[in-house]
């Protein structure tokens, strides 16, 4: 590293490691900020005092050196490294990309490089481009099993399940053992319908690591999801009542249907002192006891006051409670921070409909954002009706399961497991061309706007994310919105009789608030579903579905849009 340099500036640099490897970082700094001042300009000067300040959390000016070592030797990849690590650290994943394109152009780059790059790749959710680095250092180091583990992990992650298998077992064969990899193994097996395969590898990675919260949590929902029995997922956790098991006990219990039941589980055990369960529990009690649930989440704002989960449900609890006003505050604040936040704009809304606020009205102008509209039919098929045939037939192979999964806002139903924008199957290749035209056709209607839905409406369009729920009769989704959307939608594919009975069984509602409130706050608007529609809507809408009898079932497609 030193080679070519003055003497005494060598002696420094290594002097300035050796106080770096013993973790005195304010005296190595001293050393450095010497070197860089005597002119000598060096980019091991700069990369080891941008790690120095980066370590003393001076991120400014540990980006500055960093960037001065770069523009020194654009190519230099300990500097590049350093700085892409403080720039994921900082969620600034777009400038990670720009800033070691240049590091990257050569031929063996650094695989944690590589591996920085993929990690803020997957953050912009440029999944193609996370595999490409993913795959290039396993050809830089071929046959180690943490890079090839790596490489199923992002290919688990974008949908590919079958390859995320091949390469988990690979890793396993080259020696790695990590339950982490049995992890990726195993939903790589269930995404692919693979059940007793999958359960046989969640347990592998729990002989590995009996307390693996993840692995615990996945293995209990798939038994959940293929048996419908809340006593057969409990009982394939260990006995205890650590933190991490009581979540997870309460989680079943409540999308078991016994919200109850999951607060006396969490609440077996002490909650005061850890903000993660006080606010879990006042989630829980804002179903049954709003008063209950205030106290739990005052207690979690002092304990984490700013934890993105304590500040949302904290809004929850205020709302269940009636305090409206009270819980606007902690939404404006929030909104200051994450202005895009479809979640906070629906608590908004929830608050203003209660206060009686003329901005919910315009927030929630169904007119004008909420419409359906025909999908076109695709090449490759004469009608829409042969189309909406086959592909019926494809997402029933994809609902192999017996109920709905944890975390989902569908009941007594099935979701599948594969990303459909990853399927081989024709037809629904074949859905992104015949939902296009629709989605174009929905921007125009929506035109510009300084709201915050036509204000984000750039003309251009991504997806984010495609799944299908298949719902039996009794079935339903819960009131909820979407988060991280711009535009939200359902597709309809096979719909049951009930939908045309008239009294809007099986039904798109909008307007029913998901979070509890003192007085229930009724659907405003509808939309009766219709085979080979799609209704696309904002994403901080509050919507779901009333329950339908009869026979059939309800076949969607749903996902979410973002501007491009």
């Amino acid at each position: 590293m030193t080679v070519g340099l003055a003497p005494a500036l060598a002696m420094d640099l290594r002097k300035a490691v050796t106080l770096m490897d013993q973790r005195r970082f304010a005296e190595a700094r001293l050393l450095l900020e010497a070197a860089v001042r005597s002119g000598a300009n060096q980019g091991d000067a700069r990369y080891l005092l941008g790690a120095t300040l980066r370590m003393l959390g001076d991120l400014a000016g540990a980006e500055r050196e960093l960037r001065g070592a770069l523009t020194l030797d654009p190519i230099r990849q300990d500097a590049a490294l350093e700085l892409a690590r403080l720039l994921n650290g900082l969620g600034r994943h777009q400038d990670v990309v720009v800033a070691t394109d240049r590091a990257v152009a050569i031929a063996q780059p650094r695989v944690g490089l590589l591996a920085e790059r993929a990690k803020a790749f997957q953050a912009l959710e440029r999944m193609d481009e996370c595999l490409a680095e993913r795959e290039r250092a396993v050809a830089l180091q071929p046959g180690k099993s943490a890079t090839l583990h790596n490489l199923a992990a992002a290919l688990g992650d974008a949908g590919e399940a079958g390859r995320a298998e091949m390469t988990a077992r690979a890793a396993l064969a080259a020696g790695g053992e990590a339950p982490e990899t049995w992890l990726v193994l195993a939903r790589a097996l269930q995404a692919q319908n693979r059940f007793d395969d999958a359960q046989a590898a969640f347990g592998a990675a729990l002989a590995r690591r009996p307390d693996y919260a993840e692995a615990l949590r996945d293995l209990a929902q798939l038994v959940w999801m293929r048996t419908g029995d809340l006593g057969a997922a409990s009982a394939v956790l260990p006995a205890g009542q650590s933190a991490p098991l009581r979540l997870l006990r309460a989680r079943l219990h409540e999308y078991a249907g016994d919200i109850e039941g999951g607060y006396r589980a969490l609440t077996v055990g002490p909650v005061a002192g850890d903000a993660v369960l006080e606010i879990t529990a006042a989630h829980l009690a804002a179903a049954f006891d709003p008063e209950l649930a205030l106290t739990h989440a005052l207690r979690a704002e002092t304990l984490a006051p700013g934890a993105e989960l304590v500040v949302r449900k904290a809004i929850d609890a205020h709302l269940a409670a009636g305090l409206a006003e009270a819980a606007l505050v902690r939404i404006e604040a929030a909104r200051a921070q994450h202005p895009l936040d479809q979640g906070l704009l629906a608590a908004q809304w929830t608050a203003w409909r209660m206060l009686d606020d003329p901005r919910a009205a315009a927030l929630y102008d169904y007119d004008a954002f909420v419409a359906d509209w025909p999908l076109d039919t695709p090449d490759g098929w004469t009608t829409l009706d042969s189309y909406l045939a086959d592909l019926t037939v494809a997402l029933a192979e994809l609902h192999g399961l017996h109920t709905h999964p944890l975390d989902q806002s569908l009941r007594h139903g099935t979701q599948t497991s594969a990303n459909l924008l990853r399927s081989e199957h024709p037809a629904i290749q074949a859905f992104s061309a015949a939902i296009d035209g629709p989605i174009r056709r929905h921007m125009a209607f929506l035109g510009a706007g300084a709201d915050p839905v036509r204000a984000r409406n750039t003309g251009g369009y991504r997806i984010k994310g495609m799944w299908s729920v298949r719902l039996r009769p009794g079935g339903f989704h819960v009131n909820h919105v979407h988060p991280q959307g711009w535009l939200s939608s359902a597709c309809y594919i096979e719909l049951p009789a009930a939908v045309d009975a008239g009294d809007r069984e099986g039904w798109l509602q909008f307007g029913q608030a998901g979070v509890p409130t003192p007085a229930a706050l009724e659907p405003e608007h509808f939309i009766r579903p219709q085979a080979g529609r799609l209704a696309l809507f904002p994403s901080y809408m509050w919507h779901g579905t009333a329950p339908f009898s009869g026979e059939g079932r309800r076949l969607t497609i749903a996902f979410d849009v973002l501007p491009a």
